[in-house]
């Protein structure tokens, strides 16, 4: 994994190419990104990585004291509702301690991957959790919608592990891969993500370069 931001969704817009075309894009505010350790392999955690913060805690009441006195000893004056750890594949690949975490480190055009959770849409049946076909709607059907058989008699006598069942649905990590950096712009601390995001207005998502780096047309 290589350094990426922590960010929050502000919503979709548009902007023009240089050839008129509009491009649907997400607006992502990256400003408030701090470091708040940089960790080594010939250290004492024995990998590369770097830990970054990102917004502020109202009330130091909400946070743990071992991590309130993690925040302190790493010279962060007030504590952060977000910590994500960042990996790295050496040491060389590390930021200073005091280095400014900001838009800038991604330009436009490059291909990054965005991690974040799906909209809730509560108490679902199976043909909007699970893409269930249904049952027939005539001929004397009674069970339109319903999931039908959910397991056997006597052998095995139970219902399997992951069988798709009514349920909550939603609230899930999702990674969306391949999207295109239409617009850094360092001076306002946002990002135009070429796109949709996974998540709502107002949540917290993470945006690391891309892993598979495809450009899409």
């Amino acid at each position: 994994m290589s350094l990426g931001l922590i960010g929050k969704k502000l919503g979709m817009t548009k902007v023009y190419d240089a050839k008129g075309d509009a491009i649907s894009v997400t607006v992502v505010d990256v400003s408030g990104n701090t470091i708040l350790q940089v960790k080594r392999s010939d250290g004492k955690d024995k990998y590369s990585a770097v830990q970054v913060g990102y917004g502020d805690q109202l009330k130091d009441s909400r946070v743990t004291k071992p991590l309130l006195g993690h925040f302190k000893k790493h010279g962060c004056t007030t504590a952060k509702r977000i910590v994500k750890e960042f990996r790295l594949t050496g040491d060389d690949q590390l930021p200073a301690a005091d280095a400014k975490l900001d838009a800038s480190i991604f330009s436009n055009g490059q291909v990054v991957d965005v991690i974040g959770n799906t909209k809730g849409k509560g108490f679902q049946g199976v043909v909007k959790r699970w893409n269930f076909a249904g049952q027939p709607a005539t001929h004397g059907h009674m069970m339109h919608r319903r999931p039908g058989s959910i397991g056997c008699r006597l052998t095995p006598g139970l219902v399997w592990k992951n069988q798709k069942m009514p349920g909550h649905d939603g609230t899930t990590r999702c990674t969306t891969q391949n999207l295109v950096v239409v617009q850094s712009r360092p001076e306002e601390g946002i990002l135009l993500i070429k796109g949709a995001l996974p998540g709502n207005k107002g949540s917290i998502v993470v945006v690391r370069p891309g892993k598979k780096a495809v450009v899409k047309k």
